[in-house]
């Protein structure tokens, strides 16, 4: 199910489902979605910090219900943080299914995102938030119109070259976002996965948050779960400026033990490049060619 898209003048909704909105700086980030030609709506509890590390989650899935069901909203948009997973039980999946529209987020929103469309079926996105507003870059704002304005988009633009790890072509339904919050969901009742349906799986994660190690742990405990034999390739995002080799010698390991094709780039994730990813559309990873393309039902063949 593919959302309508978000029209120059169309409103956005802003809610916070893993941090506490700071007033003084979503001012900022509302204003520069105005200069771009839309509209801005704060959910209610937006700037609420009942837990003191965040608007409990009753409040925060309140929020992110009442975007979804308000006409005029056609785009739910988030940043990241900590403690989206706490929402889930709270989410109104039956409303998401009457009101589609879309929903884009990265970093911590990988739950909901991820969760949205395993229950729904709804395409979502993956890769930007409020906070990139201010200072957006020539390819993240090309990024935003081609998926969430324009729409139709037939092929990832890379925004430099990828590095092959392992070579070969696959094809499947896009899945992924954030290592850690990916890995966790994937044991939740939440994320009701087909495992007899192939995959493409992207991932990212960035040095500052943790080291190859901590990578390498994500990585595992995605491969202890019954739904790697279900991903047919893997697309990890931007880790480091310098990215370490021992980093690219893993992802090439998981590649080779699970006999997928894997490719590095620096296209999203926590890095300079924010490129949105479709959760939900059939795609085709080629890393010989270092390209993803989109298709429908009948792409995957």
């Amino acid at each position: 199910m593919v959302p309508p898209r978000l029209r120059q003048g169309g409103v956005i909704g802003i809610c916070s489902p893993s941090h506490i909105a700071d007033r003084a700086i979503y001012a900022g980030l509302l204003e520069a979605m105005q200069r771009m030609g839309f509209r801005t709506y704060e959910a209610k509890h937006l700037y609420c910090a009942s837990h003191g590390y965040a608007a409990a989650p009753e409040e925060r899935a309140a929020d992110f219900n009442e975007l979804i069901a308000d006409p005029a909203v056609a785009l739910v948009l988030f940043g990241g943080g900590e403690g989206s997973n706490e929402l889930l039980p709270y989410l109104d999946f039956e409303a998401v299914s009457r009101h589609p529209k879309c929903i884009c987020s990265y970093s911590d929103g990988t739950t909901i995102l991820n969760a949205v469309w395993a229950k729904t079926g709804l395409e979502v996105y993956y890769g930007q938030s409020p906070g990139f507003f201010p200072n957006m870059c020539a390819y993240d704002r090309a990024q935003f119109e081609q998926h969430l304005v324009r729409g139709g988009v037939s092929e990832h633009v890379p925004s430099g070259p990828w590095r092959s790890l392992v070579p070969g072509v696959a094809r499947g339904v896009l899945v992924g976002g954030y290592a850690r919050n990916f890995a966790m969901l994937l044991s939740s009742r939440y994320f009701p996965i087909d495992c007899s349906r192939p995959y493409i799986l992207f991932l990212e994660d960035h040095e500052r948050f943790g080291g190859v190690d901590y990578v390498s742990a994500m990585l595992a405990q995605i491969e202890q779960n019954a739904f790697v034999d279900s991903v047919a390739g893997l697309l990890f995002g931007h880790y480091a400026a310098q990215v370490p080799q021992c980093l690219l010698d893993r992802l090439r390991r998981f590649g080779l033990r699970h006999g997928v094709p894997v490719a590095y780039c620096d296209d999203f994730g926590h890095g300079p490049h924010h490129a949105i990813l479709p959760i939900g559309r059939m795609a085709e990873l080629d890393t010989v060619g270092c390209t993803l393309r989109y298709g429908d039902a009948d792409f995957i063949g």
